[in-house]
């Protein structure tokens, strides 16, 4: 697990290096107020003839001190660079195969036919807004599971697909909302993530011991199991709770969308992959230390 310090927006990976900034600082001071001498000359050589060589060109005052400040500068753009400044990187790729989003949408008769079910579109919108960079897939089931949008970022085109479902869009008659989230674990499973949530819209129906199964089977499996039904349902509570995810009510779906917004990110901290989503810029500023030392390894050319 990287450590760090947020100071605003910018992170340092390694702050514990600006403790040699001072001791870098105390030396520039000491430089600085030697820039102009040079050494004991100044005290035997009487000072028309110090003026007049420096006026023939054969001494140059504070030469040495400039240098040594150009070092100095130097050091403290390297002491910066290896504390590892970094910034965060939400939308990176590199998170595709890491962490993800399985949203279940139970289609079944009792809810495409429920006032709420306009609600639960709506809440599933936000639910995909949220989703930054992670990849999200759908399962859609009734008396049976299918798999309506495959695992991808492609978010426009799942968002389409959600917006499709509606009554008779599943065959099968009945509410098994565990053979969803069965078919999440084969989700799941193929894609190889390392962590995901799984979001189960439903009003309730069918969720008994086998759901609660299926939702320990997908714990197990690294995902973590919510619940987006309507207030005051019980066995969706339960489930949540088995799951280790939160209840949301078709209403606050701008809630659901900031959990899933930050709850990848949380989990793949604890997974010790935080680097994942951070920018280290230390490396330029090593880059730019380069420019000190040539001009402090300049050379007079006439």
């Amino acid at each position: 697990m990287a450590e760090g310090r947020v100071m605003g927006g910018l992170i340092l990976l390694r702050p514990w290096w600006l403790l040699a900034l001072p001791v870098i600082a105390a030396l520039a001071v000491v430089l600085w107020r030697r820039r102009a001498r040079l050494g004991d000359w100044e005290r035997v050589v009487r000072p028309e003839m110090m003026a007049a060589l420096r006026r023939l060109g054969h001494v140059e005052a504070g030469r040495r001190g400039a240098r040594g400040l150009w070092a100095m500068a130097a050091a403290g753009l390297v002491v910066l660079g290896l504390s590892g400044p970094a910034t965060q990187r939400r939308e990176a790729a590199a998170f595709a195969n890491l962490d993800g989003v399985i949203l279940v949408l139970d289609a079944s008769p009792s809810m495409t036919g429920a006032e709420a079910w306009g609600q639960m579109l709506t809440a599933g919108r936000a639910a995909i807004s949220g989703l930054g960079a992670r990849p999200a897939a759908l399962v859609v089931v009734a008396g049976d599971a299918y798999h309506g949008a495959e695992l991808s970022a492609d978010h426009r085109e799942l968002a389409q697909t959600w917006q499709l479902v509606g009554p008779g869009t599943v065959p099968d008659k009945g509410s098994r909302p565990w053979l969803g989230l069965e078919k999440a674990g084969e989700v799941l499973r193929e894609a190889r993530l390392v962590s995901a949530d799984v979001v189960l819209f439903s009003d309730g129906g069918g969720l008994g011991p086998e759901a609660l199964e299926a939702a320990a089977a997908l714990v197990r499996a690294g995902a973590r199991v919510s619940v987006v039904a309507p207030e005051g349902v019980p066995p969706a509570e339960v489930l949540a709770r088995a799951g280790g995810g939160e209840v949301f009510s078709p209403r606050e779906g701008v809630a659901l969308g900031a959990f899933l917004a930050e709850a990848g990110r949380t989990r793949l901290e604890r997974a010790d992959y935080p680097l994942l989503f951070l920018a280290d810029h230390g490396r330029y500023l090593l880059l730019l230390a380069l420019l000190p030392l040539l001009a402090g390894f300049r050379r007079r050319l006439a």
